[in-house]
């Protein structure tokens, strides 16, 4: 069953990600830690974002019968595991208060959830928009 996501819920989705980069950032804006380890932070948060979409379009592409190589589907896995890892090895090591510590980690986790939920609602939008022959071309 293909139906389009609500207009509701695609506007939740994208309030959620907006939100939780937001907030990541303003936290890294006011932290009082070196401008190198504020940069580590930020790159952790984009590799998260990019690895979390490409996992879920590797996914829904297999799903959907679109050829994925089994080195890039490992690799989209690979690439977000390890964007958790690094976070979660990065607060570990960090000089912050615990719940500084909770606040990165539940942002950086509310945001990769929410850009896998943004990218499925577009992807779900076109397939719908789109007519059945086009949707090859499409992907």
């Amino acid at each position: 069953m293909n139906q389009k996501p609500s207009n509701a819920f695609i506007a939740a989705s994208w309030a959620t990600l907006l939100t939780g980069i937001t907030a990541y950032i303003i936290g890294l804006w006011n932290a009082d830690m070196l401008l190198n380890e504020k940069g580590y932070y930020f790159t952790i948060l984009m590799y998260g974002l990019f690895s979390a979409i490409s996992l879920q379009k590797s996914v829904r592409d297999q799903l959907d019968g679109i050829p994925v190589t089994n080195i890039y589907y490992g690799l989209s896995w690979f690439s977000t595991i390890m964007a958790v890892v690094l976070l979660t090895v990065g607060l570990w090591n960090a000089d912050l208060l615990l719940s500084e510590k909770g606040f990165y980690a539940m942002s950086f986790l509310l945001s990769l959830f929410a850009a896998i939920a943004v990218q499925k609602n577009t992807r779900d939008s076109l397939a719908i928009e789109v007519p059945a022959k086009d949707k090859v071309e499409m992907y």
